[in-house]
């Protein structure tokens, strides 16, 4: 029987595996509570990190105070639904599996009744009481504000409360009142995050992948798109390539377009792609022209129209 509870990660970025067995050795330290982020992708090589991908070992990352669902618990491990990433594989939220140890059981989560603080520095650090440093939080990490100061801004953890510098955040009234950008503000969002590795399956700022990251740039500017590239592809509004605008989506496909699409990024203008290639590279602005991409080129998407008046 399925047991269908609401959980909330309590590390700043939990790795959506494919199956509790997905894991590898060299994976311990993004599978524990603490977890150690930086240290596992140090240690995460050219032919580890592929294989998250050519293995199919992970399938997305989930952020700290992000809600889960549980569906089924099996030796340490849960199998859970993520509903703040829509994807076509379930219709109640992104699949996967989490180490139980990464989610923290809240019956009063206050995100859809009180202010919410979005961060909006690539990372921020989360105070504990004392104000000692606790936690390295991602990028678009959204905690529920319960008190704002001078200084500080108090706000409900998934094990009670903690403190982030007003510096680091951006508050809103509420998660419906987060402010919907423009296409120029995904690209002001996302070329913050040039240089930063690839990493398959990833959705923070340690590490994105190709629809992680078109998703989140998304998302900082107050858009819930699907998580995957496909899906990505059949949502938003349509837009004939020869009518791009910057902030709109491009869509590669093998075959020169005709085949599987594989690939998503962001149109910067002037005929560029801002985007996170693949394993072994950084996110990039590149010209199209003369590219692989140029030629498997299939399809466009605007998400940021959607809101305008």
């Amino acid at each position: 029987m399925a047991i269908q509870q609401k959980w909330l990660v309590s590390v700043p970025a939990a790795t959506l595996w494919t199956a509790s067995d997905s894991s590898r050795e060299i994976d311990f330290e993004a599978i524990t509570n603490p977890v150690n982020l930086d240290s596992w992708l140090e240690k995460l090589t050219y032919e580890p990190r592929l294989e998250l991908c050519d293995g199919n070992l992970v399938q997305s990352q989930v952020l700290y105070g992000e809600e889960v669902i549980i569906l089924e618990e099996k030796d340490g491990w849960v199998h859970v639904v993520v509903p703040s990433q829509p994807s076509s594989k379930d219709g109640r939220g992104y699949p996967g599996w989490l180490p139980k140890a990464q989610l923290t059981k809240n019956e009063d989560w206050k995100l859809d009744r009180r202010m919410a603080a979005v961060i909006q520095k690539k990372k921020a650090t989360l105070y504990s009481n004392d104000r000692e440093p606790e936690l390295v939080l991602s990028y678009q990490t959204i905690l529920p504000v319960l008190k704002e100061e001078a200084e500080w801004i108090q706000v409900q953890t998934p094990e009670g409360a903690g403190y982030l510098k007003p510096e680091d955040v951006q508050v809103y009234e509420t998660i419906e009142a987060i402010r919907k950008g423009s296409g120029k503000d995904i690209i002001d969002a996302g070329e913050q995050f040039i240089g930063l590795p690839y990493l398959w399956g990833g959705m923070s700022s340690f590490g994105y992948d190709c629809s992680g990251f078109s998703y989140s740039m998304c998302k900082a500017n107050g858009f819930i798109i699907p998580r995957d590239a496909h899906d990505q592809a059949e949502a938003g509004y349509s837009v004939e390539l020869d009518a791009i605008e910057p902030g709109d989506l491009l869509f590669f496909a093998y075959e020169e377009g005709k085949g599987k699409l594989h690939h998503v990024g962001i149109y910067y203008g002037d005929g560029k792609l801002l985007h996170s290639p693949n394993t072994g590279k950084t996110i990039e602005i590149i010209d199209l022209k003369d590219t692989i991409y140029e030629k498997e080129l299939c399809a466009a998407r605007r998400y940021w129209q959607e809101t305008e008046e």
